[in-house]
């Protein structure tokens, strides 16, 4: 693989490499990153297809959620747990196997508990490709983490927005089956993937090495409190959005009476505006501080979520773009900063935030189907409005930079 490199300023008597911005790995990263979950994203898209056809309730459908995002959640943590200690060069490909597999039986399923399966193989295939992709962009970084963390994600928000297009396109107008045809999607993305995994084996483990040596570490007790401050965080974000990527275009067909189709577009504005806030995100944490970044994006999205369940359908579309926006420029602040508390540890820091979020969306999705189910789709996005008031915790953030000066 032919790496584009673009150099930063590097400290006095400190290896240059590293300061070398790997770009052409970067975006194939990204771009794998998009591939990867437009894959999984098909999976919701197909949920108001087979609620109708298989008689589904709101339960059953958060229940495909819970496990495709379960089996992810637990697995990431471990993975990268593993890859710390003994890095895996060549687990992406693999994981792109598991979800060729886990679509070619989601295009065939015609009974529940299979779909239940084939969930858990995509699941399976996110575990080992999230934690590893983002340790490769944190290798390929030169330093600019932010920028790094936020071109690795934005690929992954881009998928997911492509999906539900995908499912508008070519699934709901070709059936179930034609998620058969995304496996030469999944083919492509193993051979890129076998190219990253080689430079990653050549270059990337060297990197990481002299990368963690290099930032001192915070007491134990001050990264205590600031992981589960972050993990507060993340609850509030994950939840607020398994909200709208199970359930939002029920809410629009339920209260405004539009079609699937018009909700998948609407659905896709409110994904795309998130892939934005990405990019936005890492650069404006690298540029200000990844405190800022993560304080603005949860609490400032706090009175649009409050007002999007009583907006009609012009000023839904508009506050949701908004809410996508500045909501998603929180995870790559919030990766970076948790990397930095603990370096050394970035695939197990970054399978447990990954996982966390995976999680915290699986569950989500699964309870709050369960309220639908027992009051209505209305009543979520009035519960779910007040999870940005969390952002107040973010007060209990320190300062890295003043805090490594004073220990």
């Amino acid at each position: 693989m032919t790496v584009s490199d673009s150099k930063t300023p590097a400290p006095a008597g400190a290896d240059s490499s590293l300061h070398v911005t790997a770009f052409t790995v970067l975006f194939a990263i990204s771009f794998c990153h998009l591939l990867n979950d437009m894959m999984q994203s098909l999976l919701s898209a197909l949920y108001p297809d087979l609620k109708t056809r298989l008689e589904l309730n709101f339960a059953q459908v958060g229940l495909i959620t819970m496990t495709y995002q379960v089996t992810a959640s637990i697995l990431q943590p471990v993975v990268g747990l593993i890859s710390d200690k003994r890095p895996m060069p060549y687990s992406l490909p693999i994981a792109m196997v598991a979800n060729l597999i886990g679509l070619l039986l989601l295009a065939v399923s015609q009974v529940y508990e299979l779909l239940l399966f084939a969930a858990a193989l995509l699941g399976l295939g996110s575990a080992i490709f999230h934690p590893e992709s983002s340790r490769v962009a944190h290798m390929a970084s030169g330093g600019r983490h932010g920028l790094a963390q936020s071109l690795f994600q934005v690929g992954g928000n881009f998928g997911q927005a492509l999906g539900p297009l995908a499912a508008a396109a070519i699934v709901i107008n070709f059936g179930q089956a034609s998620i058969a045809w995304f496996a030469v999607i999944a083919l492509a993305a193993i051979i890129i993937l076998w190219n990253v995994g080689t430079w990653y084996k050549h270059h990337g483990i060297a990197r990481s090495k002299a990368s963690a040596s290099r930032i001192p570490g915070l007491p134990r007790k001050r990264v205590g409190l600031a992981i589960a401050v972050l993990m507060i965080l993340m609850f509030s974000k994950q939840v607020y959005l398994a909200s709208v990527v199970s359930y939002y275009t029920f809410f629009l067909i339920g209260r405004f009476g539009v079609s699937l189709q018009f909700s998948q577009l609407m659905l896709f504005l409110f994904l795309g505006a998130v892939a934005a806030g990405t990019i936005v995100g890492g650069l404006l944490g690298d540029r200000f501080g990844r405190r800022y970044v993560i304080w603005f994006s949860i609490l400032g999205t706090l009175p649009f979520t409050l007002a999007l369940p009583y907006a009609d359908l012009f000023w839904t579309g508009v506050l949701s773009v908004i809410i996508g926006l500045v909501l998603a420029s929180a995870l790559p602040a919030i990766i970076v900063y948790a990397q930095e508390l603990m370096p050394g540890r970035i695939g197990m820091i970054s399978g447990l935030f990954f996982g966390f979020a995976f999680g915290l969306s699986g569950f989500g999705a699964a309870a709050l189907g369960w309220l639908a189910d027992r009051t209505s789709i209305e009543t979520v996005y009035v519960v779910c409005s007040m999870l940005p008031a969390l952002g107040l915790f973010a007060a209990l953030l320190p300062d890295l930079k003043t805090s490594r000066k004073t220990t």
